[in-house]
């Protein structure tokens, strides 16, 4: 998406977090609840290694009556939404404390702090144990994984033989020789466990997408998106297991039966965030899902929040961050129909968060097909942005006005939007746009309202090729306000981007007329090179006089 969905973006639903220590570390995320409860749940888990190691991590049963935040998986689980859900924490935090063993293990063994090594060798070894076989109890295992299984069980063990062997020398030759063999075994044990939770994890989504599939209750079918749409929280590679085992296809399945209605808005939302890897968007292809979302964005009948999602799944493909393109074919088969109720969503958007949805949807189409940017025309785009951003009911953050600023600099292009813009007092706006300035530290925030002042100064530059819009600048005054960005660093937020973008529309003002720049900043800023007025203003100290 050209932008983030929240004010706090890093906070939305639909952003990940990473653990640094393992090949886990992609998807392992803390898990927000209570911590005193997180405290106490974990305490089931530092139990003492001497007793672990006389069970042999054989599975504890748990009190029918137990807590439902309880970290053991028992046997006498069943089906059903509350036991899956609980699965997948389950395998979540149990893999977390796995991963956080393995990840000590390796900055323990770097130290040559044997005995440390040793003891979370063990640990480790008993919470792999304790692992596979309460799943096992849970659930029947699959056979590709029962090989992991096996394997992972095997290396633990050596793992734990040959650390303790490594207590009783001080041979220092051994010590290294042994460095290396534990140090190969635990990348082994790491690779195989990870490749276990992955198995397991795809098995618990086909329960979830089984429920999907095969159940008439809107409430199971709700529940089991909801806990995809949890998952896909925990970062790309738990995104990737998702879209492979057929996620995006049966939540298609959902969008396109009319009993389902109440469902839409929220298996979108789950599919755009499958749709952060490629995999997701391959399938999204697949079944056909942009003809989808155009029926879904021009049903007159579809509610608001069917069609912001929807919006959503739109900016997420057309995102340019994206590597592969191949979708892109089929959009355009449906692209006017799609632009054109994504300015209408725009328009009757009623309320900031279903603006900047639809607005990030046609700020990525613009970037990659003109006729996006004929078709916006044609539409008065303009006039309906342009009003949009004097209702703050819809444009109420800089991620808004970054969406509006880039369909208006890739619409200032075109010769005749010049012309629009004016009749728009559109430069008015875009000299207010390059006053935006951040109401926090927020350093997301800080980065929209930079990525504003660029795009304003480079719409500006654009434009003024048109001298009636080099003159209503001018006589607006965006000569002055253009030498105070490029003089003034706080003024920019130190931006390298909006010095060079106010560079390049003062020289083509400049180009225009002459007169209106002083000799002085004519001298600094216009005659030498871009690049040599640039590092000027770059290493200028501001003055306070």
């Amino acid at each position: 998406m050209a932008s983030e969905r929240t004010p706090t973006p890093q906070s939305s639903s639909r952003q990940s977090s990473s653990l640094s220590s393992s090949p886990m570390s992609t998807r392992m995320q803390t898990l927000q609840v209570d911590s005193v409860q997180r405290w106490m749940e974990d305490l089931r888990h530092m139990t003492e290694v001497e007793c672990m190691c006389v069970l042999q991590a054989k599975p504890i049963g748990v009190d029918e009556d137990s807590h439902q935040g309880e970290l053991i998986v028992t046997s006498g689980i069943g089906a059903g939404d509350h036991v899956a859900r609980n699965n997948l924490q389950t395998l979540l935090r149990r893999a977390l404390v796995v991963s956080t063993e393995l990840g000590k293990m390796f900055q323990r063994l770097e130290k040559g702090r044997w005995q440390r090594v040793h003891s979370t060798a063990v640990r480790a070894n008993c919470h792999v144990r304790s692992l596979v076989y309460e799943y096992s109890a849970a659930r029947s295992t699959p056979p590709e994984m029962q090989k992991y299984e096996k394997t992972l069980l095997e290396k633990c063990m050596e793992l734990t033989n040959i650390t303790e062997r490594c207590l009783h020398t001080d041979d220092e030759f051994f010590l290294k020789s042994m460095r290396e063999a534990i140090h190969e075994i635990l990348t082994d044990v790491s690779d195989s466990f990870s490749n276990m939770i992955d198995m397991a994890l795809a098995n618990e989504i086909r329960v979830l997408i089984k429920q999907i599939e095969s159940s008439d209750c809107v409430q199971t079918i709700g529940s089991a998106i909801s806990n995809l749409l949890s998952l896909t929280q925990d970062g790309p590679q738990l995104c990737s297991i998702i879209a492979k085992e057929g996620a995006v296809v049966a939540l298609f399945k959902i969008c396109r039966q009319d009993r389902f209605r109440d469902l839409y808005a929220h298996a979108l939302r789950t599919v755009a965030s499958i749709c952060c890897v490629e995999e997701g968007i391959n399938q999204l292809d697949k079944v056909d899902g942009i003809l989808c979302l155009a029926d879904i964005l021009t049903d007159e009948s579809s509610v608001e929040a069917a069609r912001a999602e929807a919006a959503a799944v739109v900016a997420q493909i057309t995102s340019p961050h994206h590597t592969s393109t191949q979708h892109l074919a089929s959009f355009l088969e449906s692209m006017h129909d799609i632009v054109t109720a994504l300015i209408k969503l725009c328009e009757s958007a009623s309320c900031g968060e279903v603006f900047l949805l639809a607005s990030a949807a046609l700020a990525n189409i613009t970037f990659f097909d003109s006729m996006a940017c004929e078709i916006l025309l044609q539409l008065n785009a303009i006039h309906i942005l342009l009003q949009a951003c004097k209702d703050r009911q819809r444009v109420d953050t800089p991620y808004s006005k970054d969406q509006v600023v880039t369909i208006l600099a890739n619409l200032s292009v075109l010769e005749s939007c010049a012309s629009e813009v004016l009749q728009e007092q559109g430069i008015e706006r875009l000299l207010l746009l390059l006053g935006e300035k951040p109401s926090s530290s927020n350093p997301s925030e800080v980065a929209a309202c930079e990525r504003v002042q660029q795009k304003a100064a480079v719409t500006l530059a654009r434009l003024s090729r048109d001298p009636d819009v080099a003159h209503t600048a001018i006589q607006l005054k965006a000569v002055p306000r253009l030498i105070e960005l490029c003089r003034s660093p706080t003024e920019r937020n130190n931006s390298d981007s909006v010095l060079v973008a106010c560079l390049a529309a003062l020289r083509r003002l400049a180009a225009g007329c002459p007169d209106s720049i002083e000799a002085a900043d004519h001298h600094q800023l216009i005659k030498p090179r871009l690049v040599d007025s640039f590092l000027l203003c770059s290493n200028m100290e501001e003055s306070f006089v």
